[in-house]
């Protein structure tokens, strides 16, 4: 059976992790909290840096339809190194390519 299950992948809920907390971090700094301030958007900048890394090693797969055994978020995506096809991370990180449907 195959389904989609967009964003289920250890880099979405690392990212997504992160990114809560340095928008909450922000938040306060934004009440009175100095340091948020600054440390907030640091780590807002580092959730989208992790979560690309992490698609890029392999733990975010690309979107759609998935076989029943590549839906757990333990699972890594072995063809991550080659690229996901109309995939904007993996085409900034100079990996795969444009399909010709999508031109």
């Amino acid at each position: 059976m195959v389904a989609t299950d967009e964003g289920h992948t250890l880099a979405g809920w690392t990212g997504c992790a992160l990114a809560a907390i340095g928008a909450a971090t922000a938040g306060l700094g934004i009440i009175g909290w100095r340091p948020g301030i600054w440390l907030g958007p640091a780590l807002l900048a580092l959730a989208a840096l992790l979560t690309w890394a992490l698609h890029l090693a392999g733990w975010g797969k690309p979107p759609g339809p998935r076989l029943r055994g590549q839906r757990p978020i333990g699972v890594r995506d072995l063809t991550a190194s080659g690229g996901h096809a109309d995939c904007v991370g993996c085409r900034l990180a100079g990996r795969g390519a444009r399909t010709v449907a999508s031109r």
